[in-house]
């Protein structure tokens, strides 16, 4: 699903008005959609009472529709409206027909009967600023919003007040704070940037139209959406076909899953070689092996320090093992050329989890990217003004993370070393190391600054945090839905790389084992966090989840 800026959903829109699809009628799809989205939420509980805030323009046309259709599904519906006259408005024709509760800020001077609006109402429906409003939040709509977010804090307060209240179904109906549904957007979110006015009404539920915004997957403001709907308002997905950034979808996730036929063996599903680990480091060798295993490589090799053999393997059962030399711990240089000998054998490569930046290290780095160079040159990889005829243009498809990325980063030229759309993983602390700029740069434009990576190193750039970005040399890029604060504990990076090297060991492209590893990883995040709780998720429970979020993928 294609992810647009504001302005390329208003030619959308503008180029479906003149095909005959009009705006009247995407207006009428919209707030359908927003009715039918609270209805489905509130399910058994039925209608409910319900106060939309509706604003100018067309957002507050979507509100009006979506208002009209509840009270038609049976809803008791009450509007207030701000800056809206209601003199030409087919929309507000119809909801006078219906007699309607209408009250507009005008007539409310000192916002009390707002007040009493809110502590009866169940579902409050956000349609006072659209996507295309990027300027300060002041003067009336200011105090709107402060009345709204005052009357919502003091009905939360009065949920939680006793424990009488939680468990009382009739007393947790009357307090409990109402369901907010942001239609488009929450008010006051800039939609290119993701920034939030501090009047903002947050969401529970933000129902978009056509295609997700920039904005909406962007924090702080993405946090102010809460779940995210895409509704349907009969525009063709094919207007927006140009458009290189997209959010992943399941239904994109089990078309690029490999076929598992019933005849297959372990060759079937390829063989992966993971070198990674050192004695301080022990668990994110772990981690990416059974990661590797859980996602369904054929075969996974642990290629380690010798010293870590014994642990390892009596936590790992399914894996074969290629012991290299080590300096105290770590990983020597001299083990490049056992690694070199036998990844031919092997269609993906992992390099960098838990190998520590020690000298050891990146010497052994050095020798493995620069096989085939007439001489090494630590820190150096390729010398200014040579040619790279080594091991790293014959490797196979590359993985590279963690540790592995600091140590590129120490040197000059490094892109140059790796075989063409290899895949980093870096997250930003790392993905600043790679590029000289400050981690508050790299946040700051995540998306434009991993695909303008991603062409200049001719590499597979996949940049981990909330809403994780992966783009491709050739500029398409890929969104994943997920921000899990689950997932922010030590491990669980060392579980996507295990996943993603699984991935192409399976024979996906590099770009596809990213996105569907991203994918994978994330929805076994999700499904974890379901589980057991975010607070205390540890990398281990990943685990276990990714079959589960394979089937749960496949069985669409």
């Amino acid at each position: 699903m294609k992810i647009v800026s504001v302005e390329q959903m208003r030619r959308i829109e503008r180029t479906a008005d003149a095909g005959g699809w009009s705006f009247s009628t995407m207006m009428e799809h919209a707030g359908r959609a927003v009715s039918t989205a609270i209805v489905e939420r509130l399910g058994d509980l039925g209608p409910r009472q319900t106060l939309v805030l509706v604003g100018p323009g067309n957002n507050g046309g979507d509100g009006l529709v979506a208002a009209r259709h509840l009270h038609d599904h049976g809803f008791p519906v009450a509007l207030y409206c701000w800056n809206r006259s209601g003199q030409g408005d087919e929309n507000y024709r119809l909801v006078q027909e219906r007699d309607l509760h209408i009250l507009h800020d005008a007539d409310d001077p000192d916002l009390s009967e707002l007040r009493l609006l809110l502590r009866d109402a169940h579902v409050i429906i956000d349609s006072l600023l659209g996507t295309g409003v990027t300027r300060p939040i002041s003067g009336r709509l200011e105090a709107i919003l402060a009345v709204v977010r005052q009357e919502l804090e003091k009905r939360h307060g009065e949920a939680g007040r006793s424990d009488l209240t939680a468990l009382h179904p009739s007393a947790r109906r009357s307090h409990a704070t109402p369901l907010v549904i942001g239609v488009d957007c929450p008010s006051g979110l800039n939609c290119d940037t993701g920034e939030i006015d501090p009047s903002a009404l947050a969401a529970n539920l933000t129902v978009t139209f056509a295609f997700p915004k920039l904005g909406h997957f962007v924090m702080p403001g993405a946090a102010a959406c809460g779940e995210l709907m895409v509704a349907d308002i009969g525009t063709d997905p094919e207007l927006a076909s140009e458009i290189q950034l997209e959010v992943a979808t399941p239904k994109l996730i089990a078309r690029l899953l490999p076929c598992r036929p019933p005849d297959a063996h372990k060759g079937t599903f390829g063989k992966a070689l993971l070198v990674a680990g050192s004695v301080n480091y022990t668990g994110a060798a772990y981690l990416a092996a059974a990661a590797a295993v859980r996602s369904g490589a054929g075969l996974v090799t642990l290629a380690i320090a010798e010293c870590l053999h014994a642990p390892l393997a009596a936590a790992l059962h399914e894996s074969t093992w290629l012991l290299l030399p080590h300096d105290t711990g770590v990983i020597a240089p001299d083990g490049a050329k056992l690694v070199w000998e036998k990844a031919p054998a092997y269609q993906a490569l992992l390099v960098g989890c838990g190998l520590t930046q020690e000298k050891p290290a990146v010497e052994f780095m050095d020798r493995l990217l620069n096989a085939g160079t007439e001489s090494h040159q630590r820190l150096g990889f390729v010398r200014s003004g040579q040619a790279h005829q080594g091991a790293g243009k014959s490797l196979p498809p590359l993985v590279i993370d963690a540790d592995g990325l600091n140590i590129l980063s120490l040197a000059d030229d490094w892109p140059q070393s790796l075989p063409p759309n290899s895949v980093l993983t870096p997250h930003a602390g790392e993905m600043s190391r790679l590029t000289g700029c400050e981690i508050e740069e790299v946040n700051a434009d995540r998306w434009g600054l991993a695909r303008a990576k991603a062409a200049e190193w001719g590499q597979v750039v996949l940049l981990k945090g909330a809403y994780t970005v992966i783009a491709a040399p050739d500029g398409r890029a890929v969104i994943l839905p997920f921000a899990n604060p689950g997932l922010a504990s030590g491990g669980t990076g060392d579980v996507l790389a295990g996943v993603i090297v699984s991935l192409l060991a399976q024979g996906l492209p590099p770009f596809a084992a990213a996105v569907a590893g991203g994918y994978l990883h994330g929805l076994a995040g999700e499904m974890a966090c379901r589980q057991t709780g975010c607070a205390g998720l540890a990398a281990t429970d990943l685990l276990t989840q990714l079959p589960l979020a394979i089937r749960a993928i496949s069985e669409r």
